[in-house]
């Protein structure tokens, strides 16, 4: 803009009419509001001096806007213009006129809050000293003063790392207003400190708590001064978090004193050193921990705590109505308004709160002694008070279900069992708030008991009757609020979920009657509610169609009026739409046989949802389910109709919306496929073959699922086998040679395999010699992969078992014909035979075909790895399909062929590891003798062949677990290392998921096994820790108990030890190897595991330093390892990551920062960036954590790496994708 024109505005500013002026200032703001605005020196100095006059200004909008022009006025000026507007304001708000004193503070705080920071360090000098003379001179005016206070809390807030030279002189200056007369003042000197403190050096920081303290510790101080000196500790621990935990020892027992010796008058200062506990429990969880018990009996006697008021309710009163005039006389009974001593309860309450969610390892005490008297406080006549007894109560549900997910409550110690004592409490102790009049009370004794249901899902069973009258009422009442019917219905639904549906029969009439009511609500997230209740209900009114003695159909057509009358409403919300949808498939599906004269109406109005883009998944689910139904409910009236729909949507770009698809056509066809022309068979067929795809492999499985289905349900149909031929299989045969085949899909293939030889007429030679082709390498992708080679197998030997004895007969002969021509050769024929000999001997007995096993035992000669493998593969599997004949054979093989011992082992495992998963037994003969020949070679040198040994050893525990457990723990003892290690390692390869007879034994005897983690050999280390983990995945419970002595043994396997590190001469070069780097690596994966699975007994605390800090500066393997255990860590035990995360910033900084030689080569760069973005997520679930920012050395770490712009946009990334990563974990 040019000068002439913003002299004008400057000369209208200065002019006597106000309006002018206000107008003037306004245009001023928006030009410099503009980018492009740019002043010269001279027009910088007329411009500031005029906006500082503008402050003064008697009418008050135009001030107002002046103060407005500073903000984009000092962005744009140059440095010492600011300064000397900053020094001119400061000497007028300290010796200027009392009705300028406002604008003139508001003008400073906005200085400092849009300064830029290359100027900030030059207003600090010159604002800082003039704030303080402003805080500390005698006589100064008490408005001057909270000016000055409310300034400098805004500038420590902002730079308070800036100012370190004048932290000292600030901080005793503020100390000394602690004992200022005017409350006003003391209160803005606790803000100010509490802002300070954050940036203070420990030093200084020890200084104003031990000046704090000193006040407290005075008994000649007036209350008030004692009051503001407590609050001061508690903002102060609220401010520097884990900081304050040194200083705990002097202030605990001060304000544990205070409490339990102030005059009864006195109820804020109980409050306030109550909330300082809290504050203390939360932000320094590991320094508390001495005083936890004291603090707990402290607020346990305090949120009682009510000297006004005598509470004479009886409290074992059954009358109803009784117990109602008692509540309302109880209400009305003591109405002081004087009375504080609720504040003292309420900050008991949220004490205690805090002690809960801090100390997990304090639960089965806490429902010792503050269960029960937080059962009784849900009587507190204060409505406030009594939410936070109600958020208390929850916090210990909360945390109870969080410490015990996946335990079962059988033991008497277990936080678990301790709550289930109290639910007949808890009950009565509810139904007296739900007979309450607020509204407030009831949602939250509703929180409560959905809280409650979370954790304990059977609790209620002998309570429901109890509970429905205030159900009813909730949901009846006129005065009830939405948000009180919303968790009625909640609990409702949890309670109808959770619980078996007879408990419920009684009380139905009761239930059904204001759930249906609800449906026909006005506000649509009650209505939606009522129609989830409405699903539960369905089931719990007809559980099985057989019947359970209960008269269903008074409730059938009610329920099927209210949802179809929210069905039909197309003018609602789309949650309300989809719940109906849900809930109406349910309905027909549950109830359909007493709905046929319904059906013809209702029916096509679910097929019309599927025509609305928003309802059509919804609406597919939904006859996904009624297609399943037990009733086969008439679909005749729109089954071509909804067929078509369905077929077209396998087009659509939705993934989720396909997949469900598929799903339902599969019900339909199974239920109705008699019903569906052969037209709409041809057409969906056609769909399929375009899902069917390598890079969908979930997809993939459910077209092939409804593939088979279409063939079973229309066999005889030549065109439909011919559309499956044409159409289907050659997108199988391709998928078929795909390495990535696995899992649900390779099992769908394989039985689509089965039915084109049982229903499509197939030639089975035919597709034989499609399947073998699919080996033969091609000349653009070479070799066919191993992985693809076993799919193929496994198809083959589904194909030859269903196309008869007589044709598989001939495909093994013509193997063994493969075998016999050329054994040498490494072609994919010879693997693939003796793959699918394999698979084919494993699911039938090839005994007819004479010398079969000697045929393969030869192709252990071939000098490819692969052929070896593949006939090891192949013998084990045909032992399974005969025991009796092949078994003695390997046994034999194994004790005569020394040079061969290794491959017949793999070959006797395949025997092992099937029969322990079929649970098929062997003869007592051959178990002795496999298990003479197993411990043989336990010393075995060869690694590889140990590992065998270890995994028959732990297959054969769960075939024979009384024979086994006991011979493997007395060879815990022996003096051979690799024995030790073998037997380990044996007991890892016996635990899996599924319950076991072998749980039971080994369960006295684990100790003997884990305990060899403090072997003096680190291979049994290594394979104990191994062990150990497995257990802590699969079986946790069976360890719980051993983990107190096992813990400090597994964190000592995460220290680098010199002894195991040597240096390996070369000639050239030296290379050092570090022996125990896999031990370390092991142990560091145990304590990831035990965290998922036993995070209830690891204490973090004791890990985090110095066994989690050596692994974030250890080898690259193990600092990826440690990033993620860190990150859990963050998530789940903030408290103790935070209490030591000045050491983690460290190594986390150098990680960062760390640069690869100038010579490195590229994969050394790749590793480098993989290990900097394992870093970056690791900082980032840190940056999470509440009170991070008290750490000055991690504060220091995210400032250098904003510094760093492709660093700070990489951390920027991976903050927003891990976030997503761990909704999904957790």
């Amino acid at each position: 803009m040019a000068n002439l024109q913003l002299t004008g505005i400057l000369e209208k500013m200065t002019g006597k009419d106000k309006d002018y002026r206000y107008m003037a200032t306004s245009d001023l703001l928006n030009e410099l509001n503009k980018e492009s605005f740019k002043l010269d020196p001279d027009m910088e100095t007329k411009l500031s001096s005029i906006i500082l006059q503008q402050l003064d200004d008697v009418a008050g909008d135009v001030s107002g806007l002046a103060v407005k022009c500073l903000a984009p006025l000092v962005k744009k000026i140059s440095e010492p213009r600011v300064v000397d507007m900053t020094n001119k304001l400061c000497g007028k708000l300290l010796h200027g006129k009392e009705q300028h004193r406002d604008i003139t503070g508001i003008a400073l705080r906005t200085i400092v809050a849009q300064v830029v920071p290359s100027h900030a360090q030059s207003v600090l000098v010159s604002l800082t000293p003039q704030m303080i003379k402003g805080i500390a001179a005698q006589g100064t005016i008490t408005g001057v003063k909270c000016e000055c206070l409310e300034i400098m809390c805004d500038v420590v807030q902002t730079y308070g790392n800036l100012m370190a030279s004048d932290h000292e002189a600030l901080l005793s200056a503020l100390l000394l207003q602690l004992g200022c007369n005017q409350a006003t003042v003391r209160k803005k000197t606790v803000t100010c400190i509490a802002s300070l403190a954050s940036s203070l050096s420990d030093d200084l920081l020890a200084k104003a708590t031990v000046e704090v303290v000193r006040n407290l510790q005075n008994n000649k101080v007036k209350p008030e001064m004692t009051r503001t000196n407590i609050q001061m500790i508690g903002a102060l621990s609220r401010s520097v978090g884990y900081r304050f935990g040194t200083h705990l020892g002097d202030t605990v027992p001060v304000l544990i004193n205070y409490c339990t010796s102030a005059s009864e008058n006195d109820e804020e200062l109980r409050e306030y050193s109550l909330q300082a506990l809290e504050s203390f429990l939360l932000r320094c969880p590991r320094d508390i921990s001495p005083y936890c018990d004291e603090i707990l009996n402290l607020t346990l006697e305090y949120i009682s705590y009510d000297p006004n008021f005598t509470d004479n309710m009886e409290e074992d009163a059954d009358d109803e109505n009784l117990e109602e005039e008692e509540d309302d006389e109880s209400a009305n009974e003591y109405t002081d308004d004087e009375d504080a001593s609720w504040k003292v309860r309420r900050a008991a309450a949220k004490c205690l709160a805090g002690l809960i969610v801090s100390r997990p390892e304090m639960l089965s005490k806490l429902y010792h002694e503050a269960c029960p008297e937080l059962i009784d406080r849900f009587k507190e006549r204060e409505e406030n008070v009594k939410m936070d007894v109600f958020n208390t109560f929850t916090e210990l549900l909360r945390q109870t279900g969080n410490v015990t997910k996946g335990q079962a409550d059988t033991d008497e110690s277990s936080p678990r069992w301790l709550l289930k004592q109290e639910v007949p409490k808890i009950v009565k102790s509810i139904n007296r708030q739900l007979r309450e009049k607020s509204v407030k009370t009831k949602v939250g004794a509703f929180s409560v008991l959905r809280e409650l249901v979370v954790v304990l899902p059977d609790c209620l069973t002998d309570h429901i009757g109890s509970l429905v009258p205030g159900i009813e009422r909730a949901l009846n009442d006129k005065s009830s609020t939405s948000n009180l019917k919303i968790e009625a219905l909640v609990f409702t639904r949890l309670v109808l979920a959770s619980h078996s549906p007879p408990v419920f029969h009684p009380y139905i009439k009761d239930l059904s009657t204001p759930v249906l009511a609800a449906v026909g609500e006005r506000y649509y997230k009650v209505t939606a509610e009522a129609l989830k209740v409405c699903g539960e209900l369905v089931r719990v009114v007809r559980p099985s169609i057989e019947g359970t003695g209960f008269d269903f159909k008074l409730f059938v057509h009610p329920i099927y009026n209210a949802i179809m009358s929210r069905l039909t409403n197309q003018d609602q919300d789309q949650e309300v739409k989809e719940c109906a949808i849900t809930c109406m498939g349910l309905v027909i599906s549950t109830f359909g046989d007493q709905l046929k004269t319904e059906l013809p109406s209702c029916l096509p109005v679910l097929v019309d949802r599927m025509g609305n883009e928003i309802t059509r998944l919804t609406a597919v689910k939904a006859f996904a389910v009624i297609a399943t139904s037990p009733l086969h409910v008439d679909l005749s009236c729109i089954l071509d109709h909804l067929i078509a729909e369905l077929t077209g949507f396998l087009r659509k770009a939705n993934r989720v919306l396909r997949q469900a698809t598929l799903v339902t056509l599969n019900s339909l066809v199974t239920a109705y496929g008699d019903k569906i022309g052969s037209g709409a068979y041809e057409v969906i067929l056609v769909e399929l073959s375009s899902l069917i795809s390598v890079s969908d492999l979930h997809m993939t499985a459910l077209a092939l699922e409804l593939c088979c289905t279409l063939m079973t349900g229309k066999s005889c149909i030549e065109n439909i086998s011919s559309a499956v031929r044409n159409k289907v299989l050659p997108q199988a045969l391709t998928l078929v040679k795909s390495p990535l085949l696995q899992g649900q899909a390779l099992l769908a293939l394989q039985g689509f395999f089965e039915a084109l030889v049982y229903h499509a007429n197939t030639n089975f030679y035919t597709l034989l010699d499609s399947l073998l082709s699919c080996a033969k390498p091609s000349p653009e992708s070479g070799g066919v992969p191993k992985q693809a080679l076993c799919s193929i197998a496994q198809c083959v030997a589904v194909l030859c078992l269903a196309a008869g004895d007589q044709n598989c007969s001939s495909t093994v002969k013509m193997l063994i014909e493969i075998l016999k021509d050329d054994s040498s050769t490494n072609s994919a024929k010879q693997h693939l035979a003796l793959l699918c000999l394999g698979e084919v001997g494993r699911r039938k007995d090839l005994s007819a075909h004479a010398n079969i096993e000697t045929i393969i035992i030869e192709s252990f000669q071939s000098p490819f790895e692969e052929i070896k493998s593949a006939a090891s593969y192949a013998l084990g599997n045909i032992a399974v399909g005969n025991l009796s004949k092949y078994l003695p054979f390997i046994l034999d093989q194994i004790d005569n062929h020394q040079k061969k011992q290794y491959i017949l082992l793999h070959s006797l495992k395949e025997v092992i590891v099937r029969q322990s998963v079929d649970k098929a037994d062997f003869q007592d003969a051959s178990i002795e003798k496999i298990l003479a020949l197993l411990f043989n070679h336990c010393e075995s040198e060869e690694e590889g062949v140990r590992n065998v040994v270890a995994e028959c050893l732990g297959k054969m525990a769960l075939i024979e677990p009384e024979k086994l457990v006991p011979a493997l723990k007395v060879r815990t003892t022996s003096p051979a290392a690799f024995t030790r290690a073998t037997v380990v390692t044996a007991v890892k390869y016996s635990v899996v998921e599924r319950p076991e007879k072998l749980d039971e034994i080994i369960c006295p005897e684990i100790s003997s096994f884990l305990m060899l983690i403090k072997d003096s050999d680190r291979h049994v280390r290594r394979a104990a820790v191994s062990a150990l983990s497995t257990f802590a995945h699969y079986k946790p419970n069976l360890i719980k108990g051993l983990l107190p002595g096992l813990l400090p043994l597994l964190y000592d396997q995460t220290v680098v030890r010199k002894e195991l590190i040597r240096t390996v001469d070369l000639g050239p070069f030296k290379h050092v190897v570090d022996d125990g780097l896999e031990l370390r690596k092991a142990a560091f994966e145990c304590v990831f595991t035990l965290l998922d699975s036993c995070r209830d007994q690891v204490n973090p605390s004791s890990f985090v330093v110095p066994h989690l800090k050596s692994g974030l500066e250890d080898h690259y393997d193990l600092k990826m390892l440690c990033h993620l255990i860190l990150s859990i860590l963050a998530e789940k035990c903030p408290s103790a990551v935070l209490a030591v995360l000045d050491s983690l910033a460290e190594p986390l900084q150098k990680t960062v920062n760390f640069k690869p030689k100038a010579d490195a080569v590229k994969q050394e760069h790749d590793r480098n960036e993989d290990m900097i973005r394992s870093a970056l997520r690791a900082i980032s679930s840190l940056d999470r954590i509440s009170g991070a920012d008290y750490s000055p050395k991690f504060k220091n770490l995210m400032a250098e790496m904003q510094k760093s712009r492709p660093l700070w946009e990489k951390f920027l990334s991976i903050r927003n994708d891990f976030a997503f990563f761990f909704f999904w974990i957790f």
